[in-house]
């Protein structure tokens, strides 16, 4: 297992949203027919944070529990706006910019292209610290197009938040302390992994798959197909 150094009250939170992932089906475990996720990696588990948005008890409880993770972890009062990463964080950024009383922003992966050839939509004034929202994060490395937009638009930007960090492929410790930026989550795989085994969502061959997976991430993405 990976190092925990989370607080109590953060594993518990990342039990809740893994349970709730779960409970709504965002969650699919394939070990014999493994995901090729966007970074590259094989994965023997994907998850769908994008599928939450359909289902409100859940979407809400994940917000405040993100919420309540941020006041814990960084000054709150200090930011001046949240901004979501095109596209699955923009509904994430919409949520949590609401939940925390903050105006909102969307970044897209490059500027549209014609009117005002905007890449950051929304009022950002110089020197504004922001927020960075996105669903999830496999080795950080997608996260970097956004930091460097707002960056160049002379934002501070020194955290990110997501629902769901994978916790197994490596690199995006090291990408976002080069990026000079906080990475928080509400759960990983191991507390899904942890939440499915409890409540048997899954068949004892397909949880052993993961274990399995998340035992040598990098040796099970090169025997299936991954980098």
């Amino acid at each position: 297992m990976v190092n925990d150094d989370r607080s109590p009250e953060q594993k518990a939170a990342g039990a809740a949203t893994a349970k709730m992932l779960l409970d709504i089906k965002a969650v699919n475990f394939r070990p014999k027919e493994p995901y090729i996720l966007t970074a590259g990696w094989a994965s023997p588990v994907y998850i769908d944070c994008r599928w939450v948005i359909s289902f409100l008890e859940e979407r809400r409880k994940i917000i405040e529990l993100g919420a309540d993770l941020l006041r814990g972890s960084i000054d709150v009062d200090a930011l001046d706006l949240v901004a979501g990463g095109e596209t699955a964080g923009i509904p994430y950024g919409a949520w949590l910019s609401e939940a925390l009383d903050k105006p909102m922003l969307y970044i897209r992966k490059k500027p549209k292209g014609f009117g005002r050839n905007a890449q950051i939509e929304g009022e950002m004034p110089e020197g504004s610290h922001v927020l960075l929202v996105e669903d999830l994060a496999t080795d950080g490395g997608s996260k970097i197009m956004f930091i460097d937009a707002l960056r160049a638009g002379d934002a501070t930007v020194t955290d990110i938040f997501v629902v769901f960090y994978y916790s197994a492929f490596p690199g995006a410790e090291e990408t976002m302390a080069k990026a000079g930026v906080n990475l928080h989550f509400l759960a990983n795989w191991w507390d899904v992994l942890e939440q499915a085994e409890a409540g048997s969502y899954f068949s004892e061959e397909d949880i052993q798959g993961v274990k399995d997976f998340l035992a040598d991430p990098l040796g099970w993405s090169a025997a299936n197909g991954g980098k």
